[in-house]
């Protein structure tokens, strides 16, 4: 491995960035976050950087302390003479805001990605952006990771009979179509309707799910409103199970309470978020090895187009 490559990660992602660092080979960078009274806090490293290729794991999940944390450790590595800094963001939050879907809102996404441009990252590192286009939001090299990359041998090994890939929402039906036609399986798909944020109004469902052992595929699980309520109508419709794929747990509010009443055998989720708790429906599959692979491509100059699954 190169001794230029340093690794480092900041409060929110530090026991992801210990398995993607220890995946690799190095040992996790050395940083300090010092708090002040007042709520301010101060990000240095705690070695030296200069020359380096360096890159900082951090998901951006609430607070926007975590971003700002970022933030921060770009700036500090810029000026620290690193040659190149690279933004490692499993989860990029913000995302929900690709776009104008109402008057006079922010482009929240665009923004996050001026920010980070004008810190000084020289790529970023990412993985189901919940829009493809955030990718041209940035100047600088994307690195689009999907998650099927990872889930796709999981579901494999699971060996359902009588598999139906399903897409939570209309929005969804690009991600769970690439699973039906890499698995060879049929589609079902759920027509939402929503009244406000995080509370769905209506639901039906689009196809036959008869006697199927469904596995719904998505990239943010929040509230688990949306999931458990596709679950619940599927096994009405006749469904003979139903798991759920989702990269990024969220899993805010009363997700965990509904997951627990809900009906779904198992929910699949990777550790871009850290989990607030364990929980027996709950497996997690470490995205650590993934992003270990497509750093040292990076770094040696060679194709990641094979991570590109989905």
């Amino acid at each position: 491995m190169s001794s230029h490559v340093k690794i480092f990660a900041c409060s929110a992602s530090k026991s992801l960035g210990e398995r993607i660092a220890a995946s690799y080979g190095v040992e996790l960078g050395k940083v300090s976050v010092q708090h002040f009274s007042d709520g301010e806090f101060q990000a240095s490293f705690e070695e030296t950087v200069r020359g380096d290729t360096v890159f900082i794991v951090q998901s951006t999940i609430p607070p926007t302390d975590n971003l700002f944390e970022l933030l921060l450790m770009v700036d500090a590595a810029k000026r620290a003479s690193a040659k190149e800094v690279v933004a490692v963001i499993p989860y990029f939050g913000f995302a929900r805001q690709d776009r104008k879907d109402k008057p006079r809102v922010a482009i929240g996404s665009k923004l996050i990605a001026n920010m980070l441009s004008a810190a000084g990252i020289t790529r970023l590192m990412t993985m189901d952006l919940h829009a493809d286009q955030i990718q041209g939001f940035f100047e600088v090299p994307v690195d689009h990771l999907f998650g099927s990359s990872i889930f796709l041998p999981h579901l494999r090994s699971l060996d359902l009979p009588n598999l139906l890939m399903a897409a939570p929402d209309t929005g969804g039906t690009k991600r769970a179509n690439s699973y039906a036609k890499f698995l060879d399986t049929g589609l079902a798909i759920c027509y939402k309707q929503r009244k406000k944020a995080n509370e769905v109004s209506n639901m039906t469902v689009i196809g036959d799910v008869k006697g199927k052992d469904v596995v719904i595929v998505d990239d943010i699980i929040d509230t688990a409103g949306t999931l458990t309520k596709a679950a619940d109508m599927m096994l009405e419709k006749g469904a003979a199970s139903v798991r759920a794929i989702i990269t990024h747990a969220v899993l805010s509010g009363p997700a965990y309470e509904r997951l627990t009443n809900s009906n779904i055998t198992e929910l699949i989720v990777s550790d871009t978020i850290p989990l607030k708790q364990d929980h027996p429906k709950i497996k997690v599959i470490t995205v650590a090895n993934l992003f270990k692979e497509v750093i040292y491509n990076v770094v040696n100059k060679e194709s990641i187009s094979s991570h590109f699954i989905n």
